[in-house]
């Protein structure tokens, strides 16, 4: 199967980016490789492209996409979250700009065998690196139901979170959830008939099992430093988040960043030493227009935000 992906907000990331043709950007999260194209066509020949992506497929596809770029393009097979250790071993510790186009991709979803999608009866995986132990599989029959019910709750913002894991566990107990057909229907039984009616009743436990299982949230949070101080001045780190927490870490990170101070309101002067790192460019976040939406339906929750670095004194 072609890997196929929507490349979300391009135009707006691509403007947001303010490349310079000899800088050096990385696309943390590659893909197909649809952003990092749009990247390279407006590079020189001095410019350079560090791509990094953890799923093998991804990896194939976007090195065949930016092959006629292949002087300028160093494609890694890694999760962003080792983004500084992995630049740093090709001598790289400041870059002009970074993008993270976040969650999971249509070629994730739309690939069977890859166990993300509740639209097709297939093994439980959800894994976007296949290398890693841990799958949806191990966590839905593993988990303790407090645990369950956590994950459930906040990564799927589900209501009915405390059914859909006691019912999980009871099912469990006669024999192990294979697949996502099997999954699907505990979650259905779970839900009341008259609940069921605004979306698929998956979508959201799905959602919350794949993030538990790819542990996005922690390498997003636990990463955002680390990119931040990898810019050159006036460098840019530019995000495209899906999901409501996501979002929040982004914004929480950025209004970190630019106002790091931490001393009482009532002091006359800041004494806690603690310096701007740069400014938010995106005081609020820039999202799909009506013809994106239009052309591609699941852009629909997607935010682009961006802090740029700040000059060195």
């Amino acid at each position: 199967m072609e890997f196929q992906h929507y490349s979300v907000l391009l135009q707006e990331t691509i403007e947001a980016l303010n490349i310079q043709p000899d800088g050096v950007y990385v696309d943390g999260t590659l893909g197909g490789g649809g952003h990092a194209a749009a990247v390279c066509e407006r590079l020189s020949d001095q410019g350079r492209l560090y791509g990094f992506d953890q799923d093998g497929d991804a990896i194939e596809a976007a090195t065949e996409r930016l092959s006629p770029y292949q002087n300028q393009v160093t494609i890694l097979r890694s999760n962003f979250r080792y983004m500084r250790d992995r630049l740093a071993e090709k001598g790289i510790c400041r870059v002009d700009g970074i993008l993270l186009d976040l969650g999971v991709s249509s070629f994730q979803l739309d690939t069977p065998g890859r166990g993300f999608s509740y639209k097709e009866d297939t093994p439980l995986d959800m894994r976007m690196d296949d290398r890693q132990e841990l799958s949806a599989k191990e966590i839905v029959n593993t988990y303790p139901e407090m645990e369950l019910y956590r994950i459930i709750r906040d990564y799927g913002e589900e209501q009915f979170a405390k059914n859909i894991a006691k019912h999980i566990c009871m099912e469990r107990a006669t024999a192990p959830i294979e697949t996502t057909g099997q999954l699907n229907e505990i979650i259905r039984a779970s839900i009341p008939a008259k609940m069921r009616v605004n979306g698929h009743p998956s979508k959201k436990t799905f959602q919350a099992i794949r993030i538990e299982c790819n542990h996005e949230l922690d390498v997003l949070r636990d990463s955002m430093d680390d990119m931040i101080d990898l810019l050159n001045p006036n460098g840019r780190l530019c995000i495209i988040t899906f999901h409501s927490l996501e979002d929040r870490i982004v914004k929480s990170a950025f209004r970190k960043a630019e106002s790091p101070c931490i001393c009482p309101p009532e002091f006359p002067v800041c004494t806690c030493g603690r310096v701007s790192k740069g400014k938010v460019i995106t005081k609020k976040p820039i999202q799909p227009s009506e013809r994106e939406l239009k052309d591609n339906k699941r852009s629909k929750s997607a935010k682009l935000r961006v802090f740029e670095k700040a000059q060195e004194v």
